[in-house]
């Protein structure tokens, strides 16, 4: 049986001030293209939290870089 992981493999983030704790995710994606459309979106609607786009436990875009 496929999981929601396997379904949309990407997922998008909100991490705490220091990075250190996971607050929610955002978002799943199922392709890289749109996942990368959700991050940048989702960078202008946290201005000051940490997002971050990964696909599995592979970070593919930090807005903290």
């Amino acid at each position: 049986m496929a999981t929601q992981t396997d379904a949309l493999p990407y997922s998008i983030e909100l991490w705490d001030e220091g990075g250190e704790a996971l607050e929610r995710v955002l978002a799943r994606a199922i392709d890289a293209q749109l996942a990368r459309a959700i991050f940048h979106a989702a960078r202008k609607e946290h201005p000051d939290g940490r997002i971050l786009l990964r696909r599995g436990s592979r970070t593919i875009a930090d807005s903290a870089d």
